[in-house]
């Protein structure tokens, strides 16, 4: 694993828990952090915790899930 980079599966959690996942994650110091999320509510949840650091969000939509890519500016 590179530095500074985290690997989040919040499969099968409701929401806050992959946002208060993340939030964690980037408060530990990870750089970037990809989080891979099944709660209809994560898109809005992860993009506040995203906003609230100052950090970009990507959505990178595949066949089943999506995922969330959050990087640090």
């Amino acid at each position: 694993m590179v530095p500074g980079v985290v690997r989040i599966d919040a499969r099968g959690m409701r929401c806050p828990w992959p946002a208060v996942r993340l939030a964690r994650a980037l408060r530990d110091g990870a750089q970037a952090v990809t989080v891979i999320a099944d709660d209809p509510q994560a898109p809005t949840e992860l993009a506040a915790v995203a906003n609230a650091v100052n950090a970009t969000i990507e959505i990178v939509l595949d066949e089943i899930l999506p995922t969330f890519v959050v990087r640090l500016l």
